[in-house]
Order: C-alpha cells, then sequence, then structure tokens
C-alpha cells in the first residue's frame, strides 16, 4: 500500500469518527443541527489532537483514533467544544476589547502571558457549558481541579462567558506553574488555526465567517426560546451565554445624538455658501462679493439631559465611575456640544442622594476630579423619574431630551411612561435582560 492509499483510508477512517460523533450529539441536541453540519474534515498531522478555523475541523487520525478507542465521549465532547468556539466567535477575538486597562502593566509586556490566558478563558467557557450538559453523549467525570476552578469562578461572576472568565484570571495572578496545570486540564483543542495566531488571514473571507456563525447563533436563540424551551433546560447557561454574545452593543457618543436639538450657532456656514457667486463679484466690482455666507447655521449638539447614576450596593464604584469617565469623555468634545450646557447629574439608589447642575467643561471636571459617590441602599428608579419630572415644573429644563439611567436593571421601574426619552444603560459584563419598561430604550455600552 503506497503512501496516498494509506493517507485516503486513515482520512476516510477520521470522517467516519466524526460523522458518528455529530450524529450521536444531534440525536440529543436537535437545535444544533445547523451548527453541527457547518464542517468540512482535513486530516493534518501537525494539530494536536483537532482544531477547527470555523470552517473546516482539522484532526490529527492516529490521535483522534486513540481517542475514539478511549472513549468516544470525549470525541463528541471535542467536537461540541469546537462548535461552541464558533458559536461565541471566539477564534476572531484575540482579547475583550477595552480591557487593556484591566491587564497590569508587567502582563501588558507579557503579550504571550495575555494570549494564554485569553485561549485558557475560552476553554473554560466551552468546558463549563459541556459539563452542565446533562446529555448522555456528553457526561464525564470532573476532576477535582476541575470542580475546585469552576467554584471560584462562580463565586465572582454570575455568567462564565470568555471575557468574564479572563477578567477574573487576571485578578488572581496565576504563576507559571498554576497557569500550566489549569491549561493541561482545559486543553481540548489546537487553536493555531485561530485569526487571531495567523495574520496572513484575509479580513473579508474572516468578517463573512463571523457572520455565519452569528446567524447560526441567533437563529439557536430563538430555538431555544421557543421550540426547544425543554432542550434549553438541559444544556446548562447556554442559553443566558447566548443572549450575552447576541445583545445589542452601542457606542455611547453615538447613542448621545438621540438627545440632540436643533440651535443656530454663530460661525460661517460653509455648506450655503457659492463660491462662485463670491468669486465673480470680486473679479467684477473689485473687492465687493456679490454674495457673503451666513454668518449663523443649524447644528445638531446636545444642550440639555439628566443622567442618573445608581448607586445602590448592587452596583460597584468602579462601573460607576467608569461611566461617568466615558460620559465626561464625551460632553467634553466641543465639537459635539453647546458651549452651555445644562446637565444634571444624579445619584440614586431608593431616593435621590445627590443633584449635579453642569453647565460647562470647567464644572464637569471638578466634578469628576472630587467624584464622591452616595447610597450603597436598595434600587427604586421611581424617585429619580419624580424628581426631574419636578425640576421640569420648576423651569430648571426647558426643553429636556432625555434621561439616561446607568444601572444594573434590577430595581422597580416607573409604571408611566415619562414626558421624554429614557435609556437604562448596563455596562456590566453579566448583564442578563432584566424587565426594562417597554416604553424605556435598553442600552448595553461597551
Amino acid at each position: 500500500m503506497d503512501y496516498k492509499e494509506a493517507a485516503g483510508r486513515l482520512e476516510a477512517l477520521g470522517e467516519k469518527i466524526w460523522n458518528a460523533s455529530r450524529d450521536e450529539l444531534y440525536l440529543g441536541m436537535r437545535f444544533l443541527d445547523v451548527a453541527l453540519n457547518s464542517f468540512a474534515y482535513q486530516m493534518d498531522t501537525k494539530v494536536s489532537p483537532f482544531g477547527t478555523d470555523g470552517a473546516v475541523l482539522y484532526f490529527h487520525p492516529q490521535q483522534l483514533g486513540g481517542l475514539y478507542r478511549q472513549n468516544r465521549v470525549l470525541v463528541n465532547r471535542g467536537y461540541l467544544h469546537m462548535v461552541y468556539h464558533c458559536i461565541f466567535r471566539h477564534m476572531w477575538k484575540e482579547y475583550p476589547a477595552g480591557s487593556e486597562g484591566d491587564i497590569p502593566e508587567a502582563k501588558r509586556r507579557e503579550a504571550a502571558h495575555v494570549v494564554r490566558l485569553w485561549n485558557l478563558s475560552c476553554d473554560i467557557a466551552a468546558e463549563h457549558l459541556i459539563d452542565g450538559n446533562y446529555h448522555r453523549s456528553v457526561r464525564y467525570s470532573r476532576s477535582i481541579l476541575r470542580r475546585e476552578t469552576y467554584r471560584k469562578l462562580e463565586q465572582e461572576g454570575k455568567t462564565l462567558h470568555a471575557e468574564r472568565i479572563f477578567k477574573l484570571l487576571l485578578d488572581w495572578e496565576l504563576d507559571e506553574k498554576r497557569l500550566a496545570k489549569l491549561e493541561q486540564e482545559f486543553y481540548v483543542d489546537d487553536h493555531q488555526y485561530w485569526a487571531a495566531h495567523q495574520p496572513d488571514r484575509k479580513p473579508d473571507a474572516d468578517s463573512c465567517m463571523q457572520k455565519k456563525w452569528q446567524d447560526i447563533d441567533e437563529q439557536m436563540e430563538t430555538d431555544l426560546e421557543t421550540f426547544s424551551k425543554e432542550a434549553s433546560e438541559q444544556n446548562g447557561d447556554l442559553l443566558g451565554q447566548m443572549k450575552i454574545e447576541n445583545r445589542e452593543r452601542h457606542d455611547y457618543r453615538s447613542f448621545l445624538r438621540k438627545f440632540s436639538v436643533l440651535r443656530e450657532e454663530l460661525g460661517v456656514d460653509t455648506d450655503t455658501f457659492d463660491y462662485t457667486f463670491y468669486s465673480y463679484g470680486l473679479s467684477l466690482y473689485g473687492n465687493m462679493p456679490l454674495i457673503e455666507p451666513q454668518e449663523t447655521r443649524e447644528v445638531k449638539k446636545v444642550e440639555e439631559f439628566a443622567v442618573v447614576v445608581d448607586t445602590s450596593m448592587s452596583c460597584s464604584g468602579e462601573l460607576v465611575r467608569r461611566f461617568l469617565e466615558e460620559t465626561y469623555d464625551v460632553l467634553s468634545q466641543n465639537e459635539s456640544f453647546f458651549r452651555k450646557i445644562n446637565v444634571h447629574i444624579l445619584q440614586c439608589d431608593e431616593e435621590v442622594r445627590s443633584d449635579v447642575k453642569i453647565s460647562s467643561e470647567k464644572e464637569l471636571k471638578a466634578y469628576m476630579d472630587d467624584l464622591t459617590l452616595y447610597g450603597e441602599g436598595g434600587t427604586d428608579f421611581r424617585p429619580a423619574f419624580e424628581y426631574v419630572d419636578e425640576k421640569i415644573r420648576q423651569g430648571e429644563f426647558t426643553e429636556l431630551r432625555g434621561l439616561i439611567y446607568f444601572t444594573d436593571g434590577y430595581g422597580i421601574y416607573p409604571s408611566k411612561a415619562p414626558g421624554y426619552q429614557t435609556a437604562f444603560v448596563f455596562m456590566q459584563e453579566d448583564y442578563r435582560d432584566a424587565d426594562v419598561p417597554g416604553w424605556a430604550m435598553k442600552l448595553t455600552v461597551d
């Protein structure tokens, strides 16, 4: 038998193993049908034992066969593990965007360490979901180290998605020995095909692949919420993590445009100025133009709105500060706001604790420099709305465009819609859909 024939047989055997695994997973989790059938299979002796780039399952024939002989459940778990990587688009993320500031300087200099933590976080997230699955096709005993790791992570985070795990692992400050143990415990697939490890990959192709898996993800979420509710209960926190992955994200600066008003501002309006007539007048009459630019222009800029910060015990001071710093960053940009603004920053738990009026960038900077949080009681949203309504009656607001409420979402909402736009803003990674009223916008800000 020549080399090509032997390789062909090994590849065919590997495909049979993958097809058997796919079919066994499908029998227990029919909502995964599209995801399970989204791969081609390809033999690669450089992989250990298998891996994927989102389109192809690469496998080492001897290692895959050995794993199947040892226990076919391990192959099933490997297949499902890679499906979860694709559903949550792990291979197209290096590490959570915006987390650079959370990484200690020493660790930032060790780029390889950060990459290892992110790869480990993705593996733990996938394995945690599989270990919470009750189907026989993937059921396998958990080691003491695995159980202890889950217990410690669950104490610090409600939903263990990869981004949350990554930040928790940063806080653990793992030494080389502990990190290596965790990597060995949760290692399932080879990540060498991930986009982060292949700088020569075509961005357009990766974008199309991400879109494909996002569509699959959203379709599965709908299925689990409707036709497969029983399957959802048997698959651990899969639906919760899918909701987090599929939540609508917004850029805070773009969102503030919703609170813009139309006003005239002193300044040349170049958009309505015709240079043809201007030049013709100069040539015909010397220094006398036939037309001059308008000295005022209409612009959309934010003039007045209310910011309410939930200072209950469920909202950490760090998150509150991050939200206010982002607000300050936006308000500081002159091209987006009037020189004279009327912004009230309220702190509220079950009652309004503080109200600071901001009318200029200087006042906003002073507020941020001396920021003190008041509260840490329960969460009741109604007092803030009652307070703002009273301010409107007193004439403090003349054209209030809206109210932005930063919170974790768990509290008592007003029963009636106010006379202005309202948005509840969430920044927590483990945010889940709270019972936000239909008249309010829900915003998850990156």
